[in-house]
């Protein structure tokens, strides 16, 4: 009968992973499928941010370098007298958002403000004016409800996700010490309280993330969730993935139960590690990652990355609060030099992953100085430098095999690793929420002094050309074409080129895509400096075009 209950309660463990799995796999079928980006910002406007123009335009185009989610009634256009300009709901397509306004407005600066969602999740906000006929005294966007961005919300969300990875390596530490290092004799009693801890945290910590998405998105205080906003975060890529990973942690609860309390079999473990490495896929898959230029590569750099965090560490705090203390020196003599290894493995899987990272996400030398994200980067290496450090020095004290007979001191040089990387804990926690460096200089919501803008009229239409940032190298242009009314124009053809007769440069054809009816886009490489030559040709039906030029400044 005994063996008969065995048997009937690991056949309920594997039915209840076999759930968890499911429940994994139908979030995963559910979540909407996104293009590559991250922290997408706005590159461009139309009109131009502190622009004048001679007439009030019929749309706003925001164009982000990435798509872009909504944000319900988070996108305005204000008036000089205050009133509201925009007219009806904006349209998205991909990273383009049009916002239709009053073009009967009156005259004097307009202000536009937004926020939206990137496909990684974070809410991107901004403004800038624009002014008809000539400026004014920039309106004040007094907002029709309370729902602005809180910084505690925040602060909220960064400490949930530092609880997340604290209750990880809690998780992991034990559940791998016992599986294959812990001493029989020992009792396994606060060990696996340590790990049902963890497992509480990460759950704890998933749940938090869920519900403070909200707010974080859409604006507001923590407790301003609504059943709405809850619905679309679940539908995201980002609530998939955190649904995905209740799911692994309840099936995976079911099978530490056994390995908690005595020696597991092989079968579960195996099932367990496979668990555990499906779990760690969610976090880069809900973050910067999975919205990266590579974002294969870059899931799993960081799922490795993490991983080897939680071994490394969780083995840390396992070695620093029960191995020291209650084994005995022939049981140390055998552990300490097989964790040793262990260790090594892990720092240098962490210091690979953590170098690709970089290399992905900061893209050029000089942003790990001019960005937020570089210089916390730059605090988290040199943290990581001194606790490798540390780590050295406790890899010699095993070499030397005087841990056992001077474990005060291993326990010192544990403890001292645990405290600096608890601080690099904190601020991975804080960099998952900074605008990676290698587009937090892309933003020209304020304007930039290189864009070359300018209105061409033509008996068929008016065109807005817009060039950024009319320097030597790479550039990017924008035409927006509106009727004599100023009304958007379709246009059946576009066609282009730029020419510097000074300098010998021939015209050079502009490769133009089509964003939308009235909005083309290209890239053009300038080689050199001058007052360049624009043609642009557009064709409004199949027998109506007209030509308009314009000279540019490149600098």
């Amino acid at each position: 009968m005994a063996g008969m209950s065995v048997a009937i309660r690991r056949w309920f463990a594997r039915l209840t992973v076999a759930a968890g799995l499911l429940v994994t796999v139908v979030a995963l079928l559910i979540a909407p499928a996104g293009p590559a980006s991250a922290h997408a910002v706005l590159v461009s406007s139309s009109p131009v941010a502190s622009a004048v123009v001679p007439n009030g335009p019929a749309e706003v185009v925001l164009t982000f370098s990435e798509s872009v989610r909504k944000v319900p009634g988070k996108i305005r256009v204000i008036a000089p007298d205050g009133s509201r300009a925009d007219r009806g709901e904006p349209t998205f397509s991909g990273g383009v958002v049009t916002v239709p306004v009053d073009s009967a407005g009156g005259r004097g600066t307009y202000l536009v403000s937004y926020r939206v969602i990137s496909a990684d999740s974070h809410p991107v906000s901004g403004a800038f004016t624009y002014s008809v006929g000539a400026p004014s005294t920039p309106p004040v966007d007094t907002g029709e409800d309370d729902s602005r961005a809180d910084p505690v919300v925040g602060n909220a969300v960064k400490v949930a996700k530092y609880v997340g990875y604290a209750g990880l390596l809690l998780l992991v530490g034990p559940a791998m010490v016992l599986a294959a290092l812990w001493p029989r004799r020992l009792p396994r009693r606060g060990p696996a309280r340590l790990a049902w801890a963890g497992l509480g945290l990460v759950a704890l910590s998933t749940v938090a993330n869920l519900l403070l998405q909200v707010p974080y998105t859409a604006g507001g205080g923590v407790f301003d969730v609504t059943g709405e906003g809850l619905s679309a975060v679940l539908g995201s890529t980002f609530g998939a993935a955190h649904l995905v990973r209740l799911g692994l942690l309840a099936a995976a609860a079911f099978l530490l139960r056994p390995l908690l309390a005595g020696p597991a079999g092989r079968a579960d473990l195996v099932i367990l590690g496979i668990l555990g490495v499906a779990a760690l896929l969610t976090w880069p898959l809900a973050g910067h990652p999975a919205a990266s230029p590579a974002p294969a590569v870059s899931v799993l750099v960081d799922a490795v990355h993490l991983g080897s965090m939680a071994v490394w560490l969780g083995g840390l705090v396992m070695l620093a609060g029960f191995l020291l203390r209650r084994a005995d020196d022939r049981e140390l003599d055998a552990i300490l030099p097989i964790w040793s290894r262990w260790a090594a493995l892990a720092v240098s899987a962490l210091l690979l992953a953590g170098t690709v990272q970089a290399l992905i996400e900061v893209a050029t030398p000089s942003a790990l100085v001019d960005t937020t994200y570089g210089r916390l980067l730059l605090g988290k290496i040199g943290l990581f430098v001194l606790v490798i450090a540390v780590a050295a020095y406790s890899r010699q004290l095993v070499r030397r095999r005087t841990a056992a007979g001077r474990p005060t001191s291993m326990r010192r040089a544990v403890g001292a690793e645990l405290a600096i990387t608890a601080v690099v804990l904190g601020l991975s926690a804080i960099l998952v929420q900074t605008t990676p460096a290698r587009t937090a200089g892309s933003d020209v919501a304020g304007g930039s002094p290189g864009y070359f803008s300018t209105t061409l009229s033509s008996p068929n239409y008016s065109l807005q050309v817009e060039l950024d940032p009319a320097e030597r190298g790479n550039n990017t242009v924008h035409f927006y074409a509106y009727s004599k009314d100023n009304r958007p124009q379709p246009v059946v053809e576009w066609r282009a080129t730029v020419a510097l007769p000074s300098a010998g440069i021939e015209p050079i054809q502009v490769p133009l895509l089509p964003l939308t009816d009235n909005h083309a886009t290209g890239e053009i490489n300038l080689p050199a400096a001058g007052e360049w030559q624009l043609r642009v040709t557009v064709r409004t039906s199949d027998i109506d075009q007209a030509t308009v030029t314009a000279t540019v400044p490149i600098r």
